[in-house]
């Protein structure tokens, strides 16, 4: 320690240091404030000041040594062959992209596709008579799908951007435009339905000239293609010109080294595990490869192509399912080969590690909020009660908690009323990020809190039903199967399944019950109207009371309801009636027409010519939500 550090310490000035040190061995007249002292003068100098010393050991926090795998450096130009382009078809819902794709691979997709729309990204390797190969990546178009979308735009290397000629350019045909923008990758369009009747193929290309997309025929570099999917008209040229601007990129990869990829797409099978499907960019994928991708590794067990064909090998574009995962990888996740499972192991453990850090970096700043607010609020009670005395201060404190006891009550039984847990299964990655994208637009708080309380992918299984229970939620399942053994628990516990094909139809569901958890207004709904003609007043026992003479010009009046007085549109009293008489006799209703003469439950309401009696009953209207997802 130095002179100036142990009078710091001390909390002493620095004359107390030299005067402790007066009479020993040191020379006082060499020291400086920067002077290291020995621990025996240390010592010296804390007992001479009356002082106890304590010895801690400093902790020195271990740096970890980075162990994150990485992509690899710019590969030699010689080792570079041409490589298959890859196509993201993309455009607004129902333009007919995956129908486009059918014809170029002669299969049925669209036709299994539940509701005949796209809800997954779909990677496939067309091969053309000319013998070259393309691998097409079919996005959904569908609203709900923008990250889908954006994650098919990152990967690929040309968009084919698909707009129908009868319905001209639509909100996802300009978000579609935007991720290929982004990405930075060119477009080729095709205007599809060029056999329908109201075809218009111009003014599909007018209306792309406003978001920069100029096509050749108006001076642009953007290449247009009238074709028919359904038909399979011009599908040819579409193919050409987009192998001609392959040609142009002069698209090149390295089949050699460790691979890299792309996750497009993940979910579990029942029988295989853990499946990916994904996009070798670099390298060449064998059995046995050790893979890592996000906070998940691999051995290699075996590989598949779209047809679910075995295949020994995958050299860059090609599209492959990869199964012998330990976890489930996110889509989008970034696939990088590595020596050994130790290795592997090692890169989780730091990513993990290195998650952790972030996640506890966040909670120590909620932490220190919630202790700047909790100090706040202890300062606040202390000026309070710092002026009353003890005997006063317990009392106060004894109606303040008596107060909050009865509202925590209370706000507990609003809460659970008005609060929507829910869990969400899907069948892949993609499906329940975009579920879940949806759910972040949640902005109706203030009417009935929407709370998540697990995802996952795979089928509905024993666990999420124990969530729900707990959590008194809902289950909701896309494109899951649901085992008649965890219905029948589901039903013995009071839990909800809900299984949907069709992600819009989920949504619609999902705002379905939270407009049943909003407490339902109350409206009231006319049945009469009476106007006063005359005042006058009838005297029972001591005490007068005013009696209106009415005509009813509307309805009837129903002397069980409930009735309000207007005076001038402003509501002078709401109540119910005392007596309600025809001539002399006492009556329950009144029709129109007829005249009567009405007292109310409130002595102190007098009554004006031309005042207006209503009545009415109450009707609970049930209340609709207020979120718009956005489609």
């Amino acid at each position: 320690m130095t002179v100036e550090e142990l009078a710091r310490a001390m909390e002493k000035d620095i004359d107390c240091v030299y005067e402790g040190l007066l009479n020993t061995a040191i020379d006082i007249d060499s020291l400086e404030a920067d002077s290291h002292l020995d621990e025996v003068w240390i010592k010296e100098v804390i007992k001479k000041a009356g002082m106890k010393l304590k010895w801690s050991k400093l902790k020195q926090d271990k740096v970890r040594e980075n162990k994150d795998a990485v992509r690899r450096q710019q590969s030699d130009p010689a080792l570079l062959i041409p490589r298959p382009p890859v196509v993201t078809i993309m455009g607004h819902v129902d333009h007919g992209k995956t129908t486009l794709l059918d014809k170029l691979r002669k299969t049925q997709v669209a036709a299994m596709e539940a509701g005949g729309i796209t809800q997954h990204i779909g990677a496939f390797l067309v091969s053309l008579p000319s013998g070259e190969k393309i691998t097409f990546l079919d996005t959904p178009g569908h609203a709900a799908f923008s990250s889908m979308r954006a994650r098919g735009a990152r990967v690929t290397d040309i968009v084919v951007l698909v707009v129908a000629a009868d319905d001209g350019v639509m909100k996802q045909t300009i978000e579609s435009i935007q991720h290929a923008r982004d990405a930075q990758v060119p477009i080729v369009l095709a205007i599809n339905k060029c056999d329908k009747a109201k075809a218009d193929p111009e003014r599909v290309k007018k209306e792309l000239l406003a978001y920069d997309v100029v096509c050749e025929d108006y001076g642009g570099d953007v290449q247009a293609v009238h074709v028919s999917a359904l038909t399979g008209e011009n599908l040819m040229a579409l193919a050409e010109a987009t192998t001609a601007l392959a040609e142009m990129l002069e698209l090149k990869a390295d089949p050699s080294g460790p691979v890299e990829g792309t996750v497009i797409e993940s979910f579990t099978d029942k029988g295989r595990g853990p499946v990916t499907t994904a996009i070798i960019q670099r390298g060449t994928l064998r059995k046995g490869s050790i893979l890592v991708a996000g906070k998940s590794w691999a051995k290699v067990r075996l590989m598949f192509d779209e047809n679910g064909k075995i295949v020994n090998e995958a050299s860059p574009s090609m599209p492959v399912g990869i199964i012998g995962w330990r976890d489930l990888p996110s889509a989008g996740d970034e696939i990088l080969e590595v020596e050994s499972e130790a290795r592997a192991r090692e890169v989780i453990d730091w990513r993990k590690f290195e998650r952790e850090q972030e996640k506890n970096k966040d909670d120590l700043k909620i932490i220190e909020q919630k202790r700047k607010e909790h100090q706040e609020a202890y300062q606040k009670i202390r000026e309070k009660f710092g002026t009353l005395l003890w005997k006063e201060r317990s009392f106060m404190k004894y109606l303040e908690r008596k107060e909050q006891k009865s509202l925590r009550l209370k706000e507990r039984t609003e809460r659970d009323s008005s609060i929507l847990p829910v869990v969400i299964k899907g069948d892949v990655d993609g499906s329940v990020e975009a579920i879940l994208d949806i759910m972040d637009t949640y902005d109706a708080s203030h009417e009935c809190e929407l709370e998540l309380v697990h995802f996952g992918v795979g089928d509905i299984s024993e666990n999420d039903v124990n969530f729900a229970e707990a959590f008194h939620g809902i289950i909701y399942g896309f494109n899951v199967n649901v085992s008649k053994a965890i219905q029948q628990s589901a039903a013995k516990k009071g839990v909800k399944i809900k299984l949907h094909k069709i992600i819009y139809r989920l949504i619609e569901d999902l705002q379905e019950e939270l407009s049943n958890r909003i407490p339902c207004i109350v409206e009231e709904q006319p049945i009469g109207e009476a106007s006063v003609l005359a005042t006058f007043s009838i005297t029972e026992g001591k005490t007068k009371i005013p009696v209106a003479g009415c005509r009813v010009q509307k309805g009837q009046l129903e002397k069980q309801k409930k009735f309000k007085l207007m005076r001038n549109g402003h509501v002078i009293w709401k109540g119910s009636l005392t007596s309600l008489k025809h001539h002399k006799d006492d009556i329950s209703i009144i029709k129109t027409g007829m005249e009567c003469g009405l007292s109310l439950d409130e002595e102190n309401i007098e009554f004006k010519v031309g005042d207006e009696i209503i009545c009415y009953e109450e009707k609970e209207v049930l209340v609709k939500t207020s979120w718009n997802p956005g489609f």
